[in-house]
């Protein structure tokens, strides 16, 4: 039997702050853009959480739930640093590490180096590591697979610690809405519910035909994560299989050179994360949104290459078959996809538009 730990920081962004900056300590607190300028809470201390400030929020909504919230402007210099002095911790203990994001990671410490057999003891000295070399805290699952994990590792937030052993997983997994299965969210939820799935327990007695109306492809699998069923490994150093970086502006943009120019840097943006990768892309797609919300895409695949040239240009190309400046724009972005190593590329394998 596998133990595999989640450990997910809290609050991380804004607990780096707190931490750094003593003032900030015990005030309700958000991370982000500017409420006056489309900022969005991209972290919320506990504090301005007990007001329903919630990440992903625009920024103007969280001041209006929490007048006397305190906005501060992202420094990931900064997280990137803690985070690293985080996953250095979880490193010593196993390679097998796999993160999900700057504050967030599975361990599988089936063998550890602290040769600890129990799957608790790990999490917890792990903490304690984390609390006392970063000043920071993490809550942590403990459980069988991964699944479990990540559901017992936001139970008691924050600096918690929840252990499903075994042979509680039965009743774990009893006390549990559908909406807790990975992959459902709220639409989904409210479609299984309309077809009286109400509980995680309830997809394992449902009409295999209903609940295959209910959530498609997903049937199957969410079948097997009702059961507490989960296969997947912890897989150190997951393949990045795209990046890019996108912005939404303040004003609306409708001067087609500024929104060339954008594109323009965004697309050397990517080249850049390729080189330091020594990667090739075939892809290109830009992301347009328009002032009324409404969003689309264009790409092209060609040869691989991170050629400077070629990749600006084919990001201009697909420029063109918007209506950008025609329409008002509202957000940018531009990624690569589709990456070949370097030294694996032996010819051109050109595709046509997308």
């Amino acid at each position: 039997m596998r133990r595999i730990l989640h450990l997910d920081m809290d609050a991380f962004y804004a607990s780096v702050e707190q931490r750094d900056r003593p003032e900030l300590r015990g005030r309700p607190l958000a991370v982000g853009g500017r409420p006056d300028r489309r900022g969005v809470v991209a972290a919320a201390s506990y504090e301005a959480r007990a007001f329903g400030v919630r990440s992903a929020m625009p920024m103007a909504r969280a001041v209006r739930l929490c007048p006397s919230l305190v906005i501060v402007h992202p420094d990931f210099a900064r997280y990137k640093a803690a985070s690293n002095a985080v996953f250095s911790i979880f490193r010593e203990v196993t390679p097998l590490v796999e993160p999900l994001s700057l504050d967030e990671a599975y361990l599988d410490v089936t063998e550890n180096a602290w040769n600890e057999p129990l799957g608790m003891n790990v999490a917890r000295r792990l903490k304690e590591r984390i609390r006392d070399e970063t000043a920071l805290t993490a809550s942590a699952g403990v459980a069988p697979n991964k699944f479990l994990a990540k559901i017992a590792s936001g139970w008691q937030k924050p600096d918690g610690l929840t252990v499903i052993a075994p042979d509680r997983v039965e009743g774990f997994l009893r006390q549990l809405p559908v909406d807790a299965l990975w992959g459902v969210g709220p639409v989904t939820a409210k479609k299984l519910r309309e077809h009286g799935i109400e509980r995680l327990v309830d997809v394992r007695t449902a009409d295999p035909a209903r609940l295959r109306e209910a959530v498609g492809s997903l049937a199957d699998w969410l079948r097997q994560l009702s059961h507490g069923v989960d296969e997947r490994r912890v897989t150190p150093n997951r393949e990045s299989k795209s990046s890019g970086s996108e912005s939404t502006y303040p004003e609306d943009l409708t001067d087609f050179d500024v929104i060339r120019q954008e594109v323009i840097e965004m697309a050397t943006r990517a080249i850049g994360w390729l080189a330091r990768r020594e990667l090739l892309a075939r892809t290109v797609t830009i992301k347009v949104r328009y002032s009324d919300f409404t969003t689309i895409t264009r790409s092209h695949s060609a040869a691989p290459t991170r050629e400077e040239g070629t990749i600006v240009a084919r990001a201009l190309q697909l420029l063109e078959r918007t209506d950008a400046a025609r329409r008002p724009v509202r957000l940018l972005g531009v990624s690569v996809h589709n990456f070949c190593a370097e030294a694996d590329h032996v010819g051109p394998d050109r595709l046509p538009f997308e």
